[in-house]
């Protein structure tokens, strides 16, 4: 019987590495899985809308990336630096993603219930699983 494979949380594995590159530069914005509460000005919410796995390692899961922002420019300029560091993401020191693609680009979303800015994009990672460990 081959072993069983188990993948990371991909949004959490997403957030981590967001957070992570966003202090680097000195722009620790809120980044999660979750509209905080209280909203701040500016956050970054991602969030598991599909994928599959593609074959016994390798998991494709679809990321929906959502930028919001006190402006309309607040907000694009948020998405354009979230968007260079997640196509930077393949190889990521420590990352179990080997491969991403951007599948739907920035777009202008504004919020439904607050009208606040937002900014789009979908991304699928290549994220490889690791052998079950024994409980």
């Amino acid at each position: 019987m081959p072993a069983a494979i188990a993948f990371p949380d991909a949004a959490e594995v997403y957030t981590r590495y967001l957070r992570e590159q966003l202090v680097a530069r000195g722009d620790p914005v809120h980044v999660g899985t979750r509209i905080p509460n209280p909203r701040p000005a500016r956050f970054v919410r991602a969030e598991r809308i599909g994928g599959t796995q593609l074959d016994r390692v390798t998991d494709r899961p679809r990321l929906d990336v959502h930028c919001w922002g006190a402006t309309e420019d607040s907000a694009a300029d948020l998405m354009t630096v979230v968007r260079a560091l997640t196509l930077a993401m393949p190889g990521w020191r420590g990352a179990v993603v080997y491969d991403l693609a951007e599948v739907g680009g920035p777009n202008l979303l504004p919020d439904k219930e607050t009208s606040t800015p937002r900014f789009a994009l979908a991304v699928e990672l290549s994220i490889r699983g690791a052998t079950l460990t024994p409980a």
